[in-house]
């Protein structure tokens, strides 16, 4: 593992919902670009994907290209992970980051360098597409700006 990568390569592959609800997301992460649902009717964007907007109710939201910026909302340093296939990984840092360009909505993804790097809430953060291997999927990890 390096500080501009992510940690092993995943034990589960990540894919779209059986429903299909959140595949322009993974459509974009591919080409590098951050897709979120956004209603046109209230302005309003949401996370994670539904049918309805969660503001005014309209049916079928559209998904717009947003930022890859936002701060650090919370965070959390996994010193045991879950699972025996991220121990030698481990410490690893994971962040939830609120995207002010899109209403707020806040994602969860891992946070780039060290796990025992000093972080804080509010920090700003630019979100790192990273391709696998194989080319199957692409993450969207994060990094403190300014940051290894």
């Amino acid at each position: 593992m390096s500080a501009d990568t992510y940690l092993s390569e995943p034990f589960v592959t990540p894919r779209p919902m059986p429903d299909g609800l959140d595949l322009p997301f993974h459509e974009g992460l591919r080409e590098h670009r951050l897709i979120l649902p956004h209603c046109r009717v209230c302005d309003t964007w949401t996370w994670p994907p539904d049918v309805i907007c969660w503001n005014c109710h309209t049916f079928r939201p559209d998904w717009d290209e947003t930022r890859p910026e936002g701060r650090i909302f919370s965070w959390t340093r996994v010193w045991h992970p879950a699972r025996p296939e991220l121990k030698a990984d481990s410490p690893y840092i994971i962040v939830l980051v609120e995207l002010p360009h899109a209403s707020g909505v806040r994602l969860i993804g891992n946070l780039l360098g060290s796990g025992e790097q000093e972080v804080a809430c509010g920090t700003p953060v630019t979100g790192v597409f990273e391709d696998s291997a194989d080319g199957e999927y692409t993450l969207l990890q994060w990094k403190i700006d300014g940051g290894a």
